[in-house]
C-alpha cells in the first residue's frame, strides 16, 4: 500500500454495497477492502432497533477484529403502508435465511390490494465509520419512492426492482450503476461520508 493511504475495511459480505462505496470512495486516498479481501470473521449480531445502532456496532465489532477502520452499513426499506417496516429487518424480512426473491415476495404479499399512493416508502442507509476504541462519524441518506406491484429491471439488488423513483419513471434496478449512486439512499451517506472523511486528523 502506498504512503500515506489508509485502508478501510467494508464491513459487509455483500458484494453489491461494497461495489457502491468502492466506487464512491475512489478519488480518495483509501483504498477500500471487504471482510472477504482479508479474512474470515464472525458475523456481527445486530440487535439495534434503529439503522444508527446496528451500523455502530457492527463497525466497532469488525474494528476490533481486524484492527483496521472499519465502515459498516445498516441499511433497509421503510414502507409506510407497513408502519415502517420491513425496516432493520430488511434483509431477513422473509427469514434469517431469506433470498431477495423471498423478501420481495413477502412484500409484495403484504401489499396485495393496497392502492399505489398508500405504498409509499423510502430507503434510509447509515454508513458508520469506527477505529477500535470509538465510531469517528456516522453519515445518512435517504430516497423516496413507491413500492410497484411487480418487479421491474435486472440491476442492483435487494428490493431495488420493486422501488419505482416517480421523479425518474423507473425502479433503481432500471437504471445503471453510476446513476443510482447520484440518487440513491447509500450514494447520499457516501457523498457525506467523503466530507466528514476530509475533516479527520491524518
Amino acid at each position: 500500500m502506498s504512503q500515506g493511504i489508509k485502508e478501510i475495511v467494508v464491513a459487509t459480505q455483500n458484494a453489491g454495497k461494497v461495489a457502491e462505496i468502492k466506487t464512491a470512495l475512489s478519488g480518495l486516498p483509501y483504498q477500500v477492502v471487504s471482510l472477504g479481501d482479508i479474512g474470515s470473521f464472525p458475523e456481527a449480531i445486530e440487535k439495534g432497533t434503529t439503522f444508527a445502532e446496528n451500523a455502530c456496532s457492527k463497525a466497532t465489532f469488525y474494528a476490533r477484529l481486524t484492527g483496521k477502520l472499519c465502515l459498516a452499513d445498516d441499511s433497509g426499506l421503510e414502507v409506510d403502508y407497513l408502519k415502517g417496516e420491513p425496516g432493520v429487518y430488511s434483509a431477513r424480512y422473509a427469514g434469517d435465511h431469506a433470498t431477495d426473491e423471498d423478501n420481495n415476495q413477502k412484500l409484495l404479499d403484504s401489499l396485495i390490494g393496497i392502492a399505489p399512493e398508500k405504498r409509499t416508502a423510502r430507503f434510509r442507509c447509515v454508513l458508520a465509520l469506527s477505529d477500535a476504541e470509538k465510531v469517528l462519524l456516522t453519515t445518512e441518506g435517504t430516497v423516496e419512492g413507491i413500492i410497484l406491484t411487480n418487479p421491474r429491471g435486472m440491476q442492483g439488488f435487494g428490493y431495488d426492482p420493486l422501488f419505482l423513483v416517480p421523479e425518474l419513471g423507473r425502479t433503481l434496478a432500471e437504471m445503471p450503476h453510476d446513476e443510482k449512486n447520484q440518487i440513491s439512499h447509500r450514494g447520499q451517506a457516501v457523498r457525506q461520508l467523503v466530507k466528514q472523511l476530509a475533516l479527520l486528523p491524518k
